[in-house]
């Protein structure tokens, strides 16, 4: 079929026909070493957010999520673990009674009878298989992490339609109309990137106490909607598009409103969907600014609920690891949904 790319012909490409340049191994190392490092954390969190509390902090860890065997053994109130253990040259199952520095007390748990003390240095669980699956469903029962979930979503969304139209708006004035001072504003607008975060932070907080949005999901969407990166990303778009479109629009009578949400914003819909898929990162990723401004539980977004499970002498990893591993699912659908428009989207930033 014609325009069908063949994945090996084109993954053994080389900078000169049937020869290998130096510049192909360092490429081939260097995407094969940046996809292992954004890789290996996430499979990672993913298999160790199905292991139960107590292997996840076991040493050595283990990459899949086994638990030791238990056994109920008569004579005792609790099953105990399973172990191998070797005496006299031969390979046993013992269960462990209990483990005293370096020696641990094992009985055979079908004929038990006085333990034997073994050196514990020598002996390994015997473990199989297990899916923690409590480790999603009490968050989901217990917490009220379906709220959080709802609020996230609930800010992401209307932020990011927001930011999109606020973004646009400004976009389309610095590239398209020519008056006094644009290039000023443009650099002016450009120039906030320089800012720290801390430094406005404050006056931000005291604007959002002085209109009456503390404690309300709008004061955490409304302060993040005009981004500069956005205002860039979109008017270097923009620039692409001919002025010759826009005057034609014009001789037929078009309003500016109608050349802007018909004509201009259509064409611009790689550099939106890039936009979009930063918007949405920020925005639900975003954690010190909703912290700051939201103090009641059915207000929180998914990340300070996630902070719930830290509490003062104990970290419950088995149940942060799970919500984070879930909360990264919207996220990954829309990256998939809108990847198709990020190199086309950038690129175009810089073709004019």
């Amino acid at each position: 079929m014609a325009g069908t790319i063949n994945p090996v012909a084109f993954l053994g490409r080389t900078r000169r026909r049937g020869r290998i340049d130096i510049t192909d191994i360092l490429s081939w190392l260097w995407l094969i070493g940046g996809t292992i490092a954004v890789l290996v954390p996430v499979v990672w969190a993913g298999l160790s957010s199905m292991k139960p509390e107590a292997e996840i902090t076991r040493f050595p860890p283990s990459l899949l999520p086994r638990t030791t065997q238990q056994v109920v053994v008569p004579g005792y109130d609790r099953p105990l673990g399973l172990w191998t253990v070797t005496i006299d040259g031969e390979s046993r199952e013992m269960a462990m009674v209990r483990r005293i520095g370096i020696k641990a007390q094992m009985v055979d748990p079908e004929n038990p009878a006085a333990p034997v003390s073994v050196d514990a240095r020598t002996i390994s669980p015997v473990q199989k298989l297990t899916i923690a699956t409590e480790n999603y469903s009490d968050p989901l029962e217990r917490f009220n992490f379906l709220t959080y979930l709802k609020n996230s979503v609930f800010v992401t969304v209307v932020a990011t339609i927001l930011t999109l139209i606020v973004n646009a708006m400004a976009a389309f004035a610095l590239s398209k109309y020519r008056f006094r001072g644009d290039k000023a504003v443009f650099v002016l607008i450009i120039s906030t990137l320089m800012i720290p975060l801390t430094v406005v932070m404050v006056p931000a907080y005291m604007v959002i106490v002085g209109v009456g949005l503390v404690d309300n999901l709008w004061g955490v969407i409304i302060p993040t909607v005009a981004s500069p990166t956005g205002v860039f990303l979109l008017r270097q778009y923009m620039l692409t598009i001919p002025d010759e479109l826009i005057e034609a629009a014009r001789v037929d009578a078009a309003s500016e409103f109608r050349i802007f949400w018909r004509i201009v914003l259509p064409l611009t819909a790689p550099a939106l969907a890039v936009l979009a898929i930063f918007s949405v990162l920020w925005r639900w990723n975003d954690f010190l600014w909703p912290l700051i401004v939201l103090s009641s539980r059915e207000n929180f977004t998914l990340q300070i609920g996630l902070n719930a499970f830290q509490g003062e002498f104990s970290v419950q990893w088995h149940y942060i690891l799970a919500m984070t591993f879930l909360s990264l699912l919207p996220v990954t659908v829309v990256f998939l949904f809108l990847q198709k428009y990020i190199t086309t989207g950038i690129a175009g930033t810089g073709m004019k």
